[in-house]
């Protein structure tokens, strides 16, 4: 969509393109919703012979002939429709600032914690007798050499070397 454009809609950067949408996705649904409205009002007179005019006739060219997507960016920007962003408002900005500081703190503690863990962790190393090579690598039981049998699944047509006449 060229006109208007995201910068005309946005208020010369007063609302980022995320609350642009969900502003006009919110107003599409009221004019979605009008229109269904109209539609229904104009089904119920036409069911009871109320008038003679056509469906279509019935319903505000508006809601008829454009998308809603388009009839509710044109109504924000004619500013039949006002977005109400509430971060912009003061309380809410100092609301978000104390939880982001919240969220460092204990970011912060966390970090802490775990350096602290880890600093117990390696004076329990250092107290504690090293370890052998042998100790910290157990050898496992290596298997017994098994002897072939004649009956070898791996048949591939050889003999293992001696010729059979």
């Amino acid at each position: 969509m060229i006109y208007p454009s995201i910068e005309e809609l946005s208020q010369s950067g007063k609302y980022n393109r995320y609350t642009l949408v969900i502003a006009t996705s919110k107003c599409a649904r009221m004019v979605t919703d009008e229109y269904v409205a109209q539609r229904e009002i104009a089904e119920k007179l036409l069911a009871n012979k109320e008038t003679d005019k056509t469906l279509a006739s019935m319903i505000k060219r508006e809601f008829r002939d454009e998308k809603a997507v388009k009839s509710a960016i044109k109504r924000l920007y004619q500013g039949e429709y006002k977005i109400n962003d509430e971060s912009l408002e003061p309380a809410y900005q100092a609301e978000k600032l104390k939880e982001r500081e919240e969220l460092e703190q204990a970011e912060k503690e966390r970090r802490e914690h775990n350096i602290k863990t880890e600093k117990v962790i390696d004076d329990r190393i250092d107290d504690d007798t090293t370890l052998d090579d042998d100790d910290a690598f157990p050898e496992a039981d290596e298997p017994e050499d098994v002897e072939n049998d004649d009956n070898d699944d791996n048949d591939d047509g050889e003999d293992g070397g001696k010729d059979v006449e």
